[in-house]
């Protein structure tokens, strides 16, 4: 394993704008979450002047931050479909792109459960679905080899599809390595910046937002549940994105071994159901369920969603240990009405272009989405490719996945690396002050978590709040009491 010790500048490149000044840009991308992200890293690519505005203060603040955390094979979209070119695509790159921009992945694969006789001809149609997507290595499983692959499996199983391509990803590492990459090559970020209007003008559009206007020749629209609100300011074509709310449970690490592949019973009309997974981190993920409801910030758990995830999870293993659920929490996803993703440029828009309705597999298909979106861009813009594009990242050292020696080595270069202030996660302070320092560093007790995983652990962020606030107001220099958990109103601190 090899670390990088150097602790980056506190700002790489600005990423704030002047409230007030209106600024044209090339491309003006909304919303930060891993579409954004990866469409604004692969844009980088090219010479063009463009933005990312994101309403909250931080990436991986919306649906990016609350969903399976899984890199779907492919073998369940409807082939022919965006969703099901990009889920291909984007898995298959998943890898190369892990050990580019230096985040968590693993190929663990996947198997969907039937538990009727009757039902093997659905399993045998998700084989052949998946086959006609380009999916290898899909192979049906009976009798004994169950088991011996999942020994934890119901006795009620009756076959598995086996998808070996299927894998495990840290979405938080992956949207902030993406947006990282993304501003050192040139994207400026403005947190806190929400989007009021949309209009054309005579060069292209000029956005409104909570920080002043922005003039740029191409808009890029990838704003998560919002983006139907967008898309029908400008677009003839009318879009309808219901959120679609998944409630979760996630289990101590102690449970993390409890199966080794991404569990999943047969799909239906509302998604892949309620699995079982291992995470890139240890612990046990169960969820979600899926709810369609009208508030765009319903973001709440409920006991009868939660009580759904732990029933419809012992369908797959009888003995899910649930009792080791360390925390819960609930996602939405953007279900646009016509099921597939919605990519390109909006009917009688010239110059705005859409990435909506990207629900699951969305995560899985971002790489591919982000490649997509940006070469159609620059070719409307006619933009040419920079010679000095720096496609390597890496990541803040985890000292939890260290090797002695390299602990040792860390600490010679600083030794705040041998201050552990979450003890659940051993996230030390070298690790934290790193999250801050970097490009779009962390500014939030959750920017923190998301970078480093100080308060994931089983506490829950129960001891070591106290001790990354003091390091985040000394690193901001500002007052612990202007400090929140997320941004906004979320303040930590009071009088």
């Amino acid at each position: 394993m090899r670390i990088q010790v150097k602790i980056l500048p506190v700002f790489a490149l600005s990423f704030f704008i002047t409230k007030g000044e209106a600024n044209m840009y090339d491309v003006v991308i909304i919303g930060a979450g891993v579409i954004g992200s990866a469409i604004a890293r692969e844009l980088s690519r090219y010479q063009l002047k463009a933005a990312v505005l994101e309403r909250e203060e931080d990436v991986c603040c919306g649906t990016s931050k609350a969903n399976s955390a899984i890199v779907h094979a492919g073998f369940d979209a409807e082939p022919g479909s965006f969703k099901a070119a990009m889920n291909v695509r984007g898995s298959k790159k998943m890898k190369a792109l892990s050990e580019e921009l230096d985040f968590p992945y693993k190929q663990n694969g996947s198997l969907v459960l039937c538990f009727r006789e009757e039902d093997m001809s659905k399993l045998e149609e998700l084989k052949e679905r998946g086959e006609k997507n380009g999916v290898e290595g899909l192979e049906i499983i009976t009798g004994e080899r169950i088991w011996e692959m999942e020994p934890n499996l119901s006795p009620e199983v009756k076959a598995m599809l086996y998808a070996p391509t299927g894998g495990i990803v840290c979405p938080f590492k992956l949207t902030i390595a993406l947006a990282e990459n993304a501003n050192v090559n040139g994207v400026e970020f403005s947190f806190d910046t929400e989007v009021k209007d949309i209009e054309p003008i005579d060069k292209g559009y000029r956005i409104s937002t909570s920080k002043g206007e922005y003039e740029t020749k191409c808009v890029v629209n990838a704003a998560g549940v919002y983006a139907d609100v967008w898309n029908n300011k400008v677009s003839g074509r009318k879009l309808s994105i219901t959120p679609r709310k998944g409630e979760y449970c996630l289990l101590d690490k102690k449970a993390g071994n409890f199966v080794s592949h991404t569990i999943f019973q047969l799909p239906t009309k509302m998604g892949k159901g309620v699995l079982i997974t291992p995470t890139v981190h240890g612990n046990l993920l169960v969820g979600p369920t899926a709810e369609d409801i009208q508030d765009k910030e319903g973001v709440n758990t409920t006991a009868p969603g939660l009580e759904k995830v732990a029933s419809q999870a012992r369908i797959s293993a009888r003995n899910v240990p649930l009792k080791m659920v360390i925390t819960s929490f609930a996602g939405l996803r953007a279900a646009e009405k016509g099921e597939d993703f919605v990519l390109g440029e909006a009917e009688g828009a010239p110059g705005f272009f859409n990435a909506a309705g990207i629900e699951s597999p969305g995560l899985s298909s971002a790489p591919a989405i982000g490649e997509y979106m940006a070469e159609m861009i620059a070719e409307k813009l006619h933009a040419e490719k920079k010679e000095t594009f720096l496609a390597q990242r890496k990541d803040i050292p985890c000292v939890a996945e260290s090797s002695p020696e390299e602990i040792k080595a860390l600490i010679a270069e600083d030794p705040a690396y041998g201050n552990v202030i979450c003890r659940c996660e051993t996230v030390t302070e070298g690790e934290i002050l790193n999250a801050i320092r970097r490009p779009l560093g962390a500014r939030s007790l959750d920017g923190v978590k998301r970078r480093t995983r100080a308060g994931m652990g089983r506490c829950q962020a129960g001891f070591c709040s106290p001790r990354t606030m003091e390091i985040l107001a000394r690193e901001l220099k500002v007052s612990p009491l202007t400090l929140t958990k997320a941004g906004g109103n979320s303040k930590l601190l009071t009088l």
